[in-house]
């Protein structure tokens, strides 16, 4: 990130809505959304359809200066906007207080629900940023856990979840709903509720990286179910991170948790992922733990993520990638797949976004050949602009898990219908 005085003058940013429907992976064509400030909720500012991928383009809209979040500041460093979304078929859906940053891109995901006879309208509310709004600091944990024999550590090996089921408040509080969510869903909501998006790559990763390593913790110790709880982890900050239902997404943050899944960090002969815990380093101070805006400042002087790391957690701290990432079909081949490229894993690729096509009429067919031609290179370019990945048109590793992850969506619900 280029921090210069004209940098910091950005003072727009863009916002994507994508809109689903309750039933999975199946994209809402022709929904209406009107947008609103949320300081002037009557004035409609735009007023957008969604195309066949469920897709709007992206709005531009006015946010502060970047200078706001690129330092601790008693000015509110993004602007808060309202949607509506409407479609035939289905209920109303209302989100309010959308964060707009300077000079980045917001997606919005909407999921409508079909009709019912008596529809209730509860907007949803996305709260203030961790770093803007006060919430409970964490409460400090050992970050090894221990592995006797009890029984309290039940995996033999990491593995990456399908699904986290988050607790939407603290432990003890039975009246909270529980969320299914897809693990890596979480780690980009989470990372967009704790850290600016407007932040150096480098910063983004480590604290992603810590935010993965922290969670994986929870799954491999079974934490809260070894105490009697039915859920993974919670959304309070005073015991875990921050997470918010229906949170607005960045596509810096959502490109670098894509790049990073499967990845956590360990110890030397520690088998468990790391808890690395943090806090934000101004209102709140944590020795031996990382800081954001430490962790900003280290960004800015170029530090790399495991140097930023290191500087917090100790040089023993290192990343390493889980042995099983589950619900996935086929494992990324260990290489890209580009022009020229033949063989199974194309075949894979194939099936797959031909079977996707289905849901998303946008995305072109293939002939499943094995040959990773012009066409498959079309169509993969074609799922990047859908799915918000760089449209390289190439199979990297995050485009790889992400097409994975939507075939397993949508031949989940074609076996539901």
């Amino acid at each position: 990130m280029d921090n210069n005085n004209t940098s910091q003058e950005i003072n727009s940013g863009s916002l994507k809505i994508s809109v689903t429907s309750a039933s999975g992976f199946s994209p809402v064509n022709n929904a209406k959304i009107q947008v609103a400030n949320s300081g002037e909720p009557d004035i409609i500012l735009e007023e957008l359809s969604t195309d066949s991928s469920g897709n709007t383009p992206s709005i531009i809209l006015e946010a502060p200066p970047l200078k706001y979040s690129l330092e601790p500041s008693e000015n509110q460093p993004y602007s808060e906007y309202n949607i509506k979304i409407s479609a035939p078929d289905y209920d109303d859906e209302i989100i309010t207080n959308i964060q707009i940053f300077p000079g980045e891109n917001a997606i919005q995901q909407v999921i409508l629900v079909p009709s019912q006879p008596s529809p209730i309208y509860n907007p949803i509310v996305i709260p203030g940023h961790t770093l803007w709004e006060f919430y409970p600091p964490k409460i400090a944990e050992p970050e090894i856990k221990p592995t006797n024999a009890s029984g309290e550590i039940v995996l033999s090996r990491v593995v990456v979840p399908e699904t986290i089921v988050v607790h939407d408040g603290v432990p003890s509080d039975t009246s909270a709903n529980n969320y299914y969510v897809p693990y890596l869903d979480y780690i980009k909501n989470v990372a967009s509720c704790e850290i600016y998006t407007t932040w150096p790559d480098e910063t983004i990763r480590a604290n992603i990286l810590a935010i993965m390593s922290f969670t994986l913790n929870r799954v491999y110790t079974e934490w809260y179910r070894n105490k009697g709880y039915n859920f993974t982890i919670t959304s309070s900050t005073a015991f875990d991170h921050k997470w918010t239902y229906n949170k607005t997404i960045y596509t810096k943050i959502s490109q670098i948790a894509d790049e990073l899944y499967g990845n956590f960090l360990s110890r030397p002969n520690v088998k468990q992922p790391i808890l690395t815990q943090y806090c934000d380093g101004k209102r709140v101070s944590c020795p031996n733990w990382m800081t954001q805006w430490g962790s900003k400042a280290l960004g800015d002087d170029g530090l790399s993520a495991i140097q930023i790391l290191r500087y917090y957690y100790g040089d023993d701290i290192y990343i390493n990638s889980a042995e099983i990432i589950s619900g996935i079909p086929s494992s990324f081949p260990g290489y890209n797949l580009t022009i020229g490229t033949s063989g199974e894993p194309v075949i894979t690729i194939q099936e797959q976004l031909n079977r996707i096509a289905k849901n998303y009429p946008a995305l072109p067919t293939v002939t499943v050949d094995g040959i990773y031609g012009r066409n498959t290179a079309s169509s993969v370019e074609k799922f990047q602009e859908i799915f918000n990945l760089p449209e390289s048109g190439i199979v990297d590793y995050p485009t790889w898990y992400k097409i994975s992850q939507i075939y397993v969506g949508v031949t989940k619900i074609g076996e539901n219908l």
